[in-house]
């Protein structure tokens, strides 16, 4: 049976909605995908995941967008972005890669016993140099007021889906009372 799931189980995504939609989207240069591959050893007609080698699924930021339920101030760009399996980016989550990358984490290529590990992770020190991928000075930038009423916005959220929870939580054990009747 599946996981029940509770309205506040994804309140990481809302951070991350929250976080991504004030990023700016820099769009690559020309040949800067071509240059993420080459250094990566990666197929472009035959994307795999830069971590452990099997097919790529998606696009995964090696430097999180999110930390701590704050913005850590790194972009969505391609000197922040690395071809991914959907095993890879789920138990990588917002942890920083070198970490990761080595430790027993579930799913983690460590732990999944990523045959030519140390290639992958010279590779991704390679592409991390290249990058030269820095925090953006988000608060800054935006400004001490807007940024506290913006991420206050999101707070009040997360509050109101903890009171939905709540209240979801009590008319569910109405279900289970009148279901086991």
């Amino acid at each position: 049976m599946p996981k029940a799931l509770t309205i506040t189980f994804r309140t990481s995504s809302l951070t991350n909605a929250f976080v991504a939609a004030i990023l700016p989207n820099i769009e690559p240069k020309t040949n800067e995908v071509a240059q993420v591959f080459d250094i990566l050893g990666i197929d472009p007609d035959n994307l795999t995941c830069a971590y452990c080698g099997d097919k790529a699924t998606e696009w995964e930021h090696l430097h999180p967008i999110v930390k701590g339920k704050l913005p850590t101030g790194y972009p969505s760009s391609i000197r922040n972005l690395v071809p991914s399996c959907g095993k890879c980016n789920q138990s990588k989550g917002g942890k920083e890669w070198r970490h990761w990358i080595v430790s027993v984490a579930p799913l983690s290529p460590k732990s999944r016993g990523v045959k030519d590990l140390d290639k992958r992770i010279a590779r991704i020190e390679a592409y991390e140099k290249w990058a030269n991928c820095c925090p953006i000075p988000i608060r800054e930038i935006i400004g001490e007021s807007a940024y506290i009423e913006y991420f206050g916005k999101l707070e009040h959220i997360v509050e109101e889906m903890q009171q939905a929870q709540k209240m979801a939580d009590i008319l569910k054990a109405r279900f289970g009372e009148i279901l086991n009747q």
